[in-house]
């Protein structure tokens, strides 16, 4: 009986053990989101005995929970910062950055807004409170909406940086947790203003531009518009081979037409 019971323990450790190393978690930013749905959706069908789940929360979410052994994969719009590399460092584990495309943060307003363009200063101006109604731009005698990222996304804090030179956002801003809420309440409210990764523009949204650069694939790789950036997939340096297997999935040919298809720019 008693070596009846050890046969069993054993088989249900060796199954325990397949379990886990057959299953990839990726979380963090909503950004890179989509790229990296299509990415486990179409790895799963390649591969039926991996199981690839995949959350948001924003880059700073998947970076500590990386660094806290919660997830495989941090997907983040931003590089890391030194003091969470710090935070690694304490737990003794390496990070190591792979580049799996490239976005543009793009200024978005209702489609009934009759701008096309805004420069820097008008931005930093309405995102801080100081420009408050659409006829101060030549626009509409309307009140203007600022909407914008929560302080965990990596695309809060890239616009913050270089559109707004880290000035604080208006009181009044309506905080969204992902890109997708912020375009929603775009497109169902006129006077509101947001930014979003390039893969979120869709015909209910309108994309203007800025300081006169159009948010394209030509002007994001010639380094024309302003407000482009690399998106990463973060990773322990010394990867499980089922981690490194999909890391190499996403940054090859298949990976590269996947980010395409999801509205991205393939990192070359």
């Amino acid at each position: 009986m008693k070596k009846m019971t050890a046969i069993i323990l054993a088989a249900l450790s060796v199954n325990i053990s397949f379990a886990a190393n057959n299953k990839i978690t990726l979380e963090g930013s909503t950004t890179v989101l989509p790229i990296a749905q299509k990415a486990a959706e179409a790895y799963m069908k390649k591969n039926p005995n991996i199981s690839v789940t995949v959350r948001g929360g924003g880059s700073g979410v998947g970076i500590v929970s990386l660094i806290d052994g919660t997830c495989d994969i941090a997907d983040s719009s931003r590089p890391i910062k030194q003091k969470e590399l710090d935070n690694a460092f304490k737990k003794s584990k390496k990070l190591k950055a792979h580049i799996i495309a490239m976005d543009a943060i793009v200024i978005a307003v209702n489609p009934s807004n009759p701008l096309d363009n805004l420069s820097k200063n008008q931005i930093k101006d309405i995102f801080t409170g100081k420009i408050k109604n659409w006829k101060e731009l030549g626009g509409k005698d309307l009140k203007i909406v600022a909407v914008s990222r929560d302080s965990a996304s990596g695309t809060f804090e890239a616009f913050s940086e270089h559109a707004l030179d880290k000035k604080r956002v208006r009181p009044d801003a309506l905080t969204q947790a992902s890109n997708q809420a912020v375009a929603n309440i775009i497109s169902q409210t006129p006077g509101a203003i947001g930014y979003v990764g390039i893969g979120y523009i869709s015909d209910k949204i309108k994309a203007v531009k800025y300081e006169n650069i159009e948010a394209t694939k030509e002007n994001v790789l010639k380094n024309k518009y302003l407000l482009a950036r690399p998106l990463f997939m973060y990773t322990e340096e010394n990867m499980k081979p089922e981690v490194k297997n999909f890391i190499d999935f996403i940054k090859g040919p298949e990976g590269a037409m996947l980010a395409q298809e999801a509205g991205f720019i393939p990192f070359k």
